[in-house]
């Protein structure tokens, strides 16, 4: 039995879901008791700023705590309003999708409550909506959120019945087909990189592409598969995995999509209307739907850097943001071979969270689309993270409408392997985020990391601080 890393969750098919709560409860505040206040501008860098705290410090609450924010107003400010007459108007959702209370804040010595009370799991989504005055003068809404006992969230809908089945077929069928790498070695702008693209064949006559580098020196080292974003398709970046080489990994990354790594724009822009739409593709039918060679892809990914010579056969990690963590924790559920998962902000799961009174998020199927909803399950990351036995950093944004965090944190839930949370209380998704904002995870990723390279423990967690 391997020893425990410190800082982990360590779920067992047998231990106790009180305990298993207090522990990540323990784990997901220590990282958070540092962030009490929000800050939110409106209009220009000389408006003055409204402060937004949670009651608890790092919004997280436990079933039966009241939820709230206190709002302060800048000093000296009108009661409506830093700004024209006019009061504040607020809303609070359930998972962003059932409103649980609105109207307007009353202020008082400059300083207004909102408070709700929630009896399940659930994220909550604020929004405070400045005067009509200051929206004329284009001050945009505040959110902030909060989560109630986030590792009680459990799916809202059954795996289906063959879902294990289904993908056992389809990676036999993938196995039936040689990879026939193709290397085409090239410049890495480092003496001390490799650095080459990849060609690979794939399902239904298909290839998978991506980019390849190593340490130019001999040995075996540990490997890093990373998977891309969401958007039309886009060429790849060299440094993306020279830098990861020059710190010591064999690192793959690959296109998710069946076009070439490092062509021309002009080559993407030419790319067929349907492909730049991929998200639509065979929604209605399991199997047509476009994550069905993307996935599997990522499977043969895997398969190609765990039979490379030089991989130390100890460390393969997974990595990604958005779709790329979607990629991740899929494949992390499929593959035998995958060590370690660390992902921000992973889309893909609760494809049809909208039937369950939860907000949706990318891929964004339709909902109220039978076909589509009995499509998605064969696709949604939750479905597949209760496979994941790999060593797993999942990191999530409170006010993320792209990734919903109620179906990662779900998702997260389901991970029997060792396990850390990395919530970003008040991170949208990750284009759209500060640095500050996402730093709970960049951080802690780059801890990660760090030791997995060199086999060492993951270290201890310690504060982040801005």
């Amino acid at each position: 039995m391997s020893k425990p890393i410190m800082g982990l969750i360590q779920p067992t098919e047998h231990c106790c879901p009180m305990n298993l709560f207090k522990q990540s409860y323990r784990i997901v505040l220590c990282s958070l008791a540092a962030f009490t206040l929000f800050a939110f501008q409106l209009g220009s860098l000389a408006a003055p700023a409204i402060l937004v705290t949670p009651l608890k410090p790092g919004g997280i609450y436990e079933l039966g705590d009241t939820v709230g924010w206190v709002v302060t107003l800048p000093e000296g400010s009108p009661v409506e309003g830093p700004f024209g007459e006019g009061p504040f108007g607020f809303t609070v959702k359930k998972n962003n999708a059932v409103v649980m209370r609105s109207g307007n804040l009353e202020f008082k010595d400059g300083k207004a409550t909102i408070e709700v009370k929630v009896d399940e799991p659930a994220m909550l989504y604020a929004q405070i909506t400045p005067p009509a005055e200051e929206v004329a003068m284009r001050q945009r809404p505040m959110v902030f959120g909060a989560v109630v006992a986030p590792t009680k969230l459990r799916p809202v809908q059954l795996r289906p019945h063959d879902f294990d089945s289904f993908w056992k077929s389809k990676i036999e069928r993938l196995e039936a087909i040689p990879m026939n790498p193709e290397l085409t070695p090239k410049d890495s702008g480092n003496p001390d990189v490799e650095y080459a693209t990849i060609r690979m064949d794939h399902v239904n006559g298909s290839h998978v592409y991506g980019q390849l580098a190593k340490p130019k020196r001999e040995g075996k080292f540990p490997a890093m598969v990373i998977y891309q974003w969401a958007s039309p398709p886009y060429p790849l970046q060299r440094s993306w995995v020279t830098d990861r080489a020059r710190e010591g990994w064999l690192v793959l990354n690959i296109e998710p999509h069946d076009v070439l790594p490092d062509a021309p724009q002009s080559y993407y822009r030419a790319l067929p209307s349907e492909l730049k739409n991929y998200g639509a593709i065979g929604i209605e039918d399991r199997e047509k739907c476009y994550f069905l060679q993307m996935y599997l892809a990522d499977y043969r990914a895997v398969d190609y850097i765990a039979s490379r010579p030089d991989w130390d056969g100890k460390t393969l990690v997974v990595t990604g943001t958005s779709m790329g963590g979607q990629q991740s924790v899929v494949v992390a559920g499929l593959h035998p071979r995958i060590t370690h998962v660390v992902v921000n902000e992973p889309s893909g799961c609760d494809l049809n969270a909208v039937e369950h009174g939860r907000s949706v998020g990318y891929p964004f199927f339709p909902p109220n689309n039978p076909k589509a909803a009995a499509t998605a399950p064969y696709f949604d990351a939750i479905n597949f993270a209760s496979h994941i036995r790999a060593t797993a950093l999942v990191a999530m944004g409170f006010v993320d409408t792209i990734a919903p965090p109620a179906g990662i944190w779900t998702a997260f839930n389901q991970i029997r392997g060792k396990k850390e949370a990395a919530p970003m209380f008040d991170s949208p998704h990750n284009n759209t985020a500060t640095p500050a904002q996402q730093r709970p995870f960049t951080a802690r990723s780059a801890e990660w990391f760090a030791a997995l390279m060199k086999g060492e423990r993951i270290p201890r967690k310690t504060e982040v601080t801005r």
